[in-house]
């Protein structure tokens, strides 16, 4: 059973979402919060498996509220946002968000979204996540974080991580260096372990902070 909280200032919104999750056999909404402040308080007291994060509330917004429920690691957070170019998925993004949806994706979508977040998986292509972060990492920039981070990979992984962040799929990685799609998963699952992160968007976010990779670059 994959356990959700809901956390939405309109409660209309947050109505909504439950029917379509709690119509599902194998979901179940375990609580809900209208302010991110709150949303912090259910998400320790409930350990749900996903979180359910509207962006933009009055007081703690969706941003902080993910950065602290991250930090916590007492769930995993998928952001929901009304425009795909957003800022403030990005920030939400870079503060440990698992992904984030369109308020006006389709029910099954979001019920396929809190599904994959639940088991793992990020719910964002690296290739959107790219172009969020071409947009908003300033080009020319020096990197946010340092490199060093990095020195914990071999070569080959460094080169996987690389394109991940350029928004290949695991086949089309393999292809491009010549191994096995299995191979391939191996090298990133020691990528994301070695540096303890959770899925391919935090992969890319890292990849870019740390100039690994640089906007704009193909």
């Amino acid at each position: 059973m994959v356990r959700v909280l809901l956390v939405d200032d309109q409660e209309l919104m947050r109505m909504g979402f439950r029917m379509v999750l709690d119509s599902q056999d194998d979901v179940e909404v375990v609580g809900e919060a209208g302010d991110g402040e709150r949303a912090v308080e259910l998400a320790a007291e409930l350990h749900p498996d996903v979180v359910l994060m509207d962006i933009r509330m009055p007081g703690v917004d969706g941003v902080e509220a993910t950065r602290r429920i991250a930090a916590a690691d007492t769930a995993k957070v998928l952001v929901m946002t009304t425009f795909d170019l957003d800022e403030y998925a990005m920030a939400a993004l870079r503060g440990g968000a698992s992904g984030f949806l369109l308020k006006d994706t389709p029910p099954e979508n979001l019920v396929s979204a809190v599904r994959s977040v639940a088991s793992g998986d990020a719910v964002v292509a690296p290739s959107v996540t790219r172009r969020l972060l071409d947009r908003f990492v300033p080009e020319g920039s020096g990197p946010l974080r340092d490199a060093s981070v990095l020195d914990v990979l071999t070569d080959r992984e460094r080169e996987v991580l690389v394109l991940v962040a350029k928004g290949l799929s695991n086949t089309e990685i393999a292809a491009e260096l010549h191994l096995s799609e299995a191979t391939v998963k191996t090298h990133f699952g020691r990528v994301l372990s070695k540096l303890d992160l959770r899925d391919r968007v935090q992969a890319v976010v890292l990849a870019y902070e740390t100039g690994l990779v640089r906007p704009g670059e193909s």
